[in-house]
């Protein structure tokens, strides 16, 4: 009896050791695969061998043969949404079943801590968190990892959303996902793949930041790896971003930007990062951003003004958007804004507005359009202002007006239907005005449907030529 027990003990051992047949980490139980794709399925195997793969959604049957590499790689072709359905590779004598996979819309949320920030640290996330039971939302979770070289298969593993599975993940990426999966009424599923306190830089191959002087000359300012993130260029792409390459995804929701303000290059940086993560993931899907948050810790200088003016510019960028969140600043000192459902929910608006054509839903903010003076005042007129501006707590506020002198003042704002009229006693000859473009600056004003009005300056004078 003995001696059956140690062989069937050594037959396993051995079975075990000499396994080949391995799947890219996204690739467990519980899974998310985009609907009515080309879905990319990679794994690895013994060299040249035949991977077969069959779905219990239709009669097809996969083939492809690893290469000398041992890695292979194919599509398979997804339902509508729905699910649970199973997936079975078998390569050899290896069989792997993927159970309870569903089909719908898969989104990658990324950038540093403002979207890495759990449930668990946000205000209106500690409320809910008891309560969640979302069996139509998964979640995977890509740890913090940085490497000097791309790294393949990466760990993790998908999880039904229930409220142990959400209690450490994005804030941002759960109510994202809870708003998208009510109005759309198809499985969810989202990656979270951030890094407080990690650059731009860090999620981007360092050729195509070194091959450009002016990203380059950006790079070489930035602080060596900090204790709690690195900041080299490629190193959390590497190690974070690498692994998940070419999952396919319905599109990414990327908050970042604070580790960069100081960097007049964000904009070209952000253009490269976009058109590389569409390229490695076969795909030009929409790419949806956060400005970053009012905080005066950056001081006097306007450099967070400045970066959220060139997040603004990268609406240039095509499929892109852009969300607002200067009212959901509970603490101007702490550049972590403790509330993050607002957040989710307005990208989840974006998203449905914009990607799925969803109508009825106000998701663009009012953004600058024109200025015209008018006898000493200065008419301003924005764009995506359906039916009206509100301000709230009294007239419009952090208006400023300067005439050919570059000395701002305080301005009087006037609501007048969808635009606003400022002036100021002691400018006559008004020629630029300038709307929350301090660090710190929390407006007032918003559209009548809710969304902020965007920050914005209509000169290009430089710092020091403006009169303090």
């Amino acid at each position: 009896m003995r001696k059956t027990v140690l062989l069937i003990t050594l037959l396993v051992a051995t079975t075990t050791l000499h396994a080949q047949l391995r799947l890219a980490s996204l690739f467990t139980d519980h899974m998310v695969i985009q609907q009515q794709s080309p879905v990319p399925i990679w794994g690895w195997s013994y060299p040249s061998q035949e991977v077969v793969i069959k779905v219990s959604w239709d009669t097809t049957t996969y083939r492809v043969k690893s290469l000398n590499t041992t890695e292979w790689r194919t599509f398979i072709f997804s339902p509508a949404a729905g699910g649970p359905h199973t997936i079975t590779i078998k390569a050899g004598w290896e069989e792997r079943v993927l159970k309870d996979v569903m089909s719908g819309e898969v989104w990658l949320c990324s950038g540093q801590s403002n979207m890495e920030w759990g449930m668990h640290m946000s205000a209106d996330g500690k409320e809910v968190t008891e309560q969640v039971n979302d069996p139509n939302i998964r979640l995977f979770q890509v740890s913090r990892f940085a490497a000097d070289a791309p790294q393949l298969r990466g760990e993790g593993e998908w999880k039904v959303c229930d409220k142990e599975a959400v209690r450490y993940f994005s804030a941002v990426g759960y109510f994202f996902a809870k708003r998208l999966n009510g109005q759309l009424n198809v499985p969810v599923g989202i990656i979270s793949c951030a890094w407080g306190g990690t650059p731009a830089e860090a999620w981007i191959p360092k050729s195509i930041v070194y091959g450009n002087p002016t990203l380059r000359d950006a790079a070489a300012k930035l602080t060596d790896d900090k204790p709690w993130c690195p900041t080299k260029p490629e190193v959390v792409y590497n190690g974070m971003l690498r692994p998940l390459i070419p999952y396919r995804v319905a599109g990414v929701l990327w908050y970042q930007g604070e580790a960069n303000v100081g960097s007049t290059a964000y904009k070209p940086l952000m253009e490269e990062l976009i058109k590389d993560w569409r390229r490695e993931f076969l795909y030009d899907f929409p790419f949806y951003y956060v400005q970053i948050a009012p905080f005066a810790g950056y001081g006097e200088f306007p450099s967070g003004a400045l970066l959220r003016e060139q997040q603004t510019k990268m609406l240039e960028i095509p499929n892109t958007g852009m969300v607002v969140v200067t009212d959901v600043v509970d603490d101007v000192k702490d550049i972590h804004p403790k509330y993050k459902k607002p957040v989710g929910e307005r990208l989840a608006n974006l998203a449905l507005g914009d990607r799925y054509g969803k109508e009825g839903i106000a998701y663009r903010n009012p953004i600058f359009k024109q200025m015209n003076v008018e006898k000493g005042k200065v008419r301003i007129s924005f764009d995506y202002v359906l039916t009206g501006l509100v301000s709230k707590g009294g007239e419009p506020n952090e208006f400023m007006i300067a005439g050919a002198d570059k000395k701002f003042y305080p301005a009087k704002a006037k609501i007048e239907g969808k635009t606003v009229v400022v002036s100021a006693k002691e400018v006559k000859d008004p020629v630029a005005v300038r709307f929350a473009f301090k660090n710190g600056s929390l407006p007032n004003l918003f559209s009548t449907e809710g969304l902020p009005v965007n920050g914005f300056r209509t000169d290009s004078w430089g710092e020091e030529e403006v009169k303090k």
